[in-house]
């Protein structure tokens, strides 16, 4: 693989609650020199990127109901329009993983198609965090499934501040039960060229990582 096409794979990520405007300033430089998919940051710091990558062919993420997804599925929607109306292009949302755990697989659908509805209203993506780490095999891929019925573009695996990040089998696990119409990002624990190669071939089309530029130094890239 080409390091400008792993460069487009990736969401390069920085959602520290202790992050200053100067570390959001040299991100999306950084995301600029690279040509990454995104840059991935709290809904705060959607203004002020959107400025900075403004007429570049990088996309501004952000994060909907972050990190644990127990807010109320109409604040999360409430989210998804302002940060829209801030410049942001891609919206990560996490599930209502209590929700899922009761079964209550209504519920988490309609958290998931108030954000899909508003989003893409507006022509922005929206991948669904479901946090693999907290998750059984069979609830992975309920969440997946409910994922794909909202009309959601991608499922992504976790939100890089729980027990746990991205791994081999549920990245493959998730690309199983989604087929290819939809996309699968792997989050949290991509750290070197080895973890990104890892996930891209079990399934994953783009990557979330904060090691973005470390990990494009390792491919080569200048």
């Amino acid at each position: 693989m080409d390091t400008q096409h792993l460069a487009s794979m990736i969401d390069h990520t920085l959602l520290k609650a202790e992050a200053t405007e100067p570390q959001i300033r040299q991100l999306c430089e950084e995301a600029r020199r690279h040509n990454f998919a995104s840059v991935c940051v709290n809904p705060i710091n959607v203004s002020l990127c959107a400025g900075l990558l403004k007429d570049t062919p990088v996309r501004v993420c952000t994060v909907i109901g972050f990190p644990l997804g127990a807010t109320m599925a109409e604040v999360k929607t409430f989210e998804t329009q302002q940060a829209i109306k801030d410049g942001a292009t891609e919206i990560d949302m996490v599930i209502n993983i209590g929700a899922l755990k009761d079964k209550k697989d209504d519920l988490v659908l309609r958290d998931i198609v108030g954000v899909v509805r508003t989003a893409h209203d507006s022509g922005a993506l929206v991948k669904v965090i479901i946090e693999v780490a907290l998750l059984t095999d069979d609830e992975k891929v309920r969440a997946c499934r409910l994922a794909k019925q909202a009309g959601a573009d991608f499922v992504k695996t976790s939100t890089g501040m729980g027990p746990g990040g991205a791994t081999v089998h549920d990245v493959a696990l998730m690309r199983q039960t989604v087929g290819s119409a939809m996309g699968v990002k792997a989050a949290g624990g991509i750290r070197t060229l080895q973890d990104a190669r890892a996930m891209i071939e079990a399934g994953a089309n783009r990557l979330g990582a904060s090691a973005s530029v470390k990990i494009m130094a390792e491919a080569g890239a200048a």
